[in-house]
């Protein structure tokens, strides 16, 4: 079926209590193992592309491209989701491409400022069909040398008033998570998902959630979170599969046995997400 913004599933996400995983896009192997993962457990799927894969791929058109034709294949609901887009230029690039959901990171801005820029934002994707993600808060990466991860939480009176005034589809909100990978166990504050999902329709997503405990991801959901992102558990999975085949074969020069192994570690992953999220079945 076509690419799909992610509107839809975000509100029946939140209306039956489970979460649609956003897995990052870096290149065939990864969409493969995604589609193949969400096929089986038909399950929807957002494939998240980040700045840094589009430049590793080459540019917003073979993002496109692999995204659209795999999705043209399938029977499973695929959303191409632009991750952390920086500016409202960057995000009218997406567009313009063919990513039919976009992710504004206005962060690093006053809450005021986050809002101007996440409300014209929106403005812009609703006119062609497209859905947007907006953040409150700083979630940053574990390698950041943070000095107090207190003064990174959203606070919710803020997250409230940033969907009242912008209408964003999902809210990220900083609520102890950080991308990469975590040197302890992270401390997901849910009060803080809670206390903002009982005031507002659409549900929080949750970044960095690589190497959270089951445990804290599953009441994440129950309390609202809708959208979870998961890229690092992939990464390390591909990874340890290729040293592996590469360390008992080490003669071997065809990457096509290499790289075969990883995409069936990345599936393996993929498939626990979906059903620790809820969405195997929901496609």
């Amino acid at each position: 079926m076509p690419l799909v913004s992610m509107t839809e599933l975000m509100q029946r996400a939140r209306k039956e209590k489970f979460a649609v995983g956003q897995f990052n896009l870096n290149n065939l192997e990864f969409a493969q193992a995604i589609i193949e993962a969400a096929e089986e457990e038909r399950s929807p799927v957002i494939f998240g592309v980040s700045q840094g894969a589009i430049k590793y791929m080459g540019g917003w058109d073979l993002a496109v491209a692999i995204a659209k034709t795999l999705a043209e294949r399938t029977f499973v609901p695929v959303v191409l989701h632009l991750d952390h887009g920086t500016s409202f230029e960057q995000c009218a690039q997406a567009i313009r491409a063919g990513f039919t959901s976009v992710m504004f990171d206005g962060s690093h801005l006053s809450l005021e400022e986050n809002i101007r820029e996440t409300k014209l934002v929106v403005r812009m994707a609703r006119a062609v069909g497209v859905s947007v993600e907006g953040e409150v808060g700083a979630i940053g990466g574990t390698e950041d040398e943070i000095t107090n991860e207190e003064e990174l939480l959203a606070r919710p009176e803020d997250g409230i008033r940033f969907y009242e005034e912008t209408g964003v589809d999902a809210l990220a909100l900083s609520v102890g998570t950080a991308h990469g990978v975590y040197k302890g166990v992270p401390n997901i504050r849910h009060h803080i998902i809670q206390a903002v999902t009982e005031k507002i329709p659409v549900p929080v997503v949750l970044h960095g959630a690589s190497g959270v405990p089951d445990d804290q991801i599953r009441r994440a959901i129950e309390v609202g979170v809708g959208k979870v992102n998961i890229n690092t558990e992939n990464m390390q999975a591909m990874t340890e599969a290729v040293r592996r085949v590469l360390a008992e074969q080490p003669d071997l020069y065809d990457p096509r046995k290499y790289l075969g192994p990883g995409r069936e570690a990345i599936k393996a992953v993929v498939k626990a997400k979906m059903r620790l999220f809820g969405s195997s079945g929901k496609a």
